[in-house]
């Protein structure tokens, strides 16, 4: 007949195993991506597009707006185009034409500091376009007919705009570790061996664990008793 065990211990063993869990899943919530995001305009402000640039087809008089950065989450909370959704800044003088549709493009190639390793954006400020084509052309044929070239990867994501970046696609980007203020203590600073030591988080994670060890072992002797 096998003895039951404390319920404080089976507690304290659960909480000890959910410790662990989280500090082997944290690195994996750490990456940040570099991609070109697609935004839509409306109102003068900037909406995460529903769909890709290649399915989406654009009513005459739309605003749409591309950039590139690197953003820890995709949708509503990565980097928008530094420039406004204002159809009439960009297409006002462009005259309609019968069996065309304008449509506004702003493309934002980033900050230096978003350009891989090697690259710089190809201007600072964001470019702006006004391009007519046809009625049922896509997003992806607007911004090719004032943007060339583009490159995709097999799984039709926006790669490149006129050729930036010439490499890479949605790769995952280390985000860097925090730099230690002046007034931090001693031993948050790298070791004289010039690696980087642990971090406070990680020490104090591995402190909460032993003593959670310490503890469950020192309640179960003290129920034999």
């Amino acid at each position: 007949m096998s003895r039951r065990r404390p319920r404080g211990l089976v507690g304290l063993l659960a909480a000890l195993g959910l410790l662990l869990t989280l500090f082997a899943a944290s690195p994996a919530l750490a990456a940040s991506y570099r991609y070109w995001s697609f935004w839509q305009g409306a109102g003068g402000s900037w909406g995460y597009a529903t769909e890709g640039p290649s399915t989406a087809r654009p009513a005459d008089g739309t605003t749409l707006g591309f950039r590139f950065s690197v953003s820890k989450d995709a949708g509503a909370e990565a980097a928008k185009p530094r420039a406004a959704a204002d159809f009439e800044a960009v297409c006002g003088g462009t005259g309609a034409v019968a069996g065309r549709k304008r449509v506004a493009l702003v493309v934002d190639f980033g900050e230096a500091g978003d350009a891989p390793a090697g690259e710089a954006p190809p201007q600072e400020a964001p470019r702006t376009a006004c391009a007519q084509v046809a009625p049922d052309a896509t997003a992806a044929e607007a911004l090719a007919s004032v943007a060339k070239p583009l490159r995709y990867n097999g799984a039709a994501l926006l790669c490149a705009i006129s050729g930036y970046p010439k490499s890479g696609c949605g790769e995952p980007v280390a985000d860097p570790e925090p730099k230690a203020s002046a007034s931090a203590p001693a031993a948050a600073a790298p070791s004289p061996g010039g690696g980087s030591g642990p971090s406070a988080g990680l020490v104090a994670g591995v402190a909460a664990v032993a003593a959670l060890g310490a503890a469950a072992v020192w309640q179960s002797r003290r129920r034999r008793r």
